[in-house]
């Protein structure tokens, strides 16, 4: 038996409809039998607060081992696990094709399907995960809504807190009356002299591009115009990764299946899918085709791409067209869990040196936010500690624009900066994509 495996990771489809999977007994004892590998490397003491809480309970125990710690309070590190997906890519030596196969993401999945599959669900968790629902609600009555969601608002945010356990600290995505579908209906000019000439995309707006942030497509859709590329923009729905934090596996199947669906027959034009925010590439990419053999998602995974890694891949096989002014200032740049995830490189890195003159500066770290899971009252304070080696690195380099290619990331480094002393307003937080479209004359708007 070898101490950690050198060959590269694999990760094993998850076997949710075999009866066995949602086996309570079973279950337990492959949580133990996990548990136990964890507990004795403790290589990931440094990620989530799921390895903290799972080591307290050992060492807590009255043997000092896990033979002693009551399965019940297993609950406690499975509702820790942001589905990051950092120990397994960054840290476990025991990932397959290692004999010990773990896969401690996945396994927290598991955990959180058999809950549903016995019947235990979480209310507000479900109606948070109801992306494309709550949008439509939202969307008309955008004002209202950003009035009620601001962190000063003190009339709405306690109610909020006691009736949806959202804390009333944490930053909120805005919702935008027009989404960016609606933006994207008219062509535009394309640079014909440009030396990508010809290529096609298919920007899969997301939930959060299409209805909190309609500039983050439409700084794509700039920088790309530029350099000759055709780009149509697509919404068939959510890609369901706040389903999937809930364990709601069948409806991100379902998800997966319609969407894929749509954006396969833009495949077959031509197109190159590029989705705007890390998740949801992860989750074409590499999530559902682990869910479901259907062949629609498994061609769309092959041919996904970040919007960083297009750019600097059109960057090396064409050249990117001229035009790229200098901007003459220093940023720093977040790589979110996700984007790692993706295993790709720091490519947001390598496109913003594709701009003359900028300084960049790489924190390469989990910001703690973990989605819908760092804004709820149980879990904001956690999300802050786990993100303040982020927010203390952000205020050494000191630089006003702190970058993430993850929206919520980025505001959510900016609140840990603010615990820490920084002054609201003194910092702020962009997409990356947001300079390249500055770098190449854009005017639009940004945070």
């Amino acid at each position: 038996m070898r101490e950690g495996s050198l060959e590269a990771p694999i990760r094993h489809k998850v076997d949710w409809q075999n009866p066995e999977f949602t086996d309570l007994n079973q279950l337990d004892a492959e949580m133990r039998r996990v548990f136990d590998i964890c507990h004795g490397c403790r290589r990931c003491f440094n990620l989530c607060d799921s390895f903290p809480k799972l080591f307290d309970l050992v060492d807590d125990s009255k043997t000092g081992e896990l033979d002693s710690v009551d399965s019940k309070d297993f609950k406690a590190v499975v509702d820790s696990c942001t589905l990051c997906d950092m120990c397994y890519l960054t840290k476990c030596p025991y990932v397959p094709p290692h004999e010990f196969n773990l896969d401690f993401p996945h396994l927290m999945l598991r955990y959180r399907y058999a809950e549903r599959a016995h019947g235990t669900k979480s209310f507000v968790g479900e109606q948070l995960s109801e992306m494309d629902r709550n949008a439509s609600l939202a969307k008309p009555i955008a004002p209202l809504v950003n009035w009620a969601t601001k962190t000063e608002n003190a009339l709405t945010r306690p109610l909020m807190e006691k009736v949806a356990g959202i804390d009333r600290g944490a930053a909120v995505p805005k919702f935008n009356s027009k989404s960016l579908v609606q933006q994207s209906k008219f062509p535009l000019q394309i640079n014909e002299t440009a030396p990508a000439f010809g290529e096609k995309v298919a920007i899969y707006a997301t939930c959060f591009g299409n209805y909190h942030n309609p500039d983050l497509g439409l700084a794509t859709r700039h920088v790309l115009a530029r350099n000759g590329i055709d780009t149509q923009v697509v919404y068939p729905g959510c890609c369901g990764m706040p389903k999937l934090e809930q364990g709601d596996i069948p409806s991100v199947v379902r998800q997966a299946e319609t969407v894929a669906q749509e954006l396969t027959r833009w495949i077959d034009q031509g197109y190159t899918i590029m989705a705007l925010v890390p998740s949801c590439a992860l989750m074409l990419k590499q999530e559902w085709p682990l869910l479901t053999d259907h062949p629609a998602v498994h061609k769309l995974a092959a041919h996904t791409v970040d919007v960083a890694e297009y750019i600097v891949k059109i960057a090396k096989k064409y050249g990117l067209s001229e035009g790229i002014q200098p901007l003459g200032e220093k940023v720093t740049v977040h790589i979110s869990c996700h984007s790692r995830a993706q295993n790709i490189g720091q490519k947001a890195v390598e496109m913003l040196k594709l701009i003359p003159d900028l300084d960049v500066t790489m924190i390469e770290r989990c910001s703690g936010h973990g989605g819908s899971w760092g804004m709820m009252v149980d879990q904001f304070d956690i999300a802050l500690k786990v993100g303040k080696p982020v927010a203390k690195a952000a205020l050494t380099h000191n630089n006003r624009r702190v970058l993430s290619e993850c929206p919520l990331a980025g505001d959510h480094i900016l609140q840990g900066m603010e615990q820490l002393g920084a002054t609201p307003g003194q910092f702020s937080t962009d997409h990356p994509i947001y300079i390249m479209a500055q770098a190449y004359g854009w005017q639009g708007t940004a945070k």
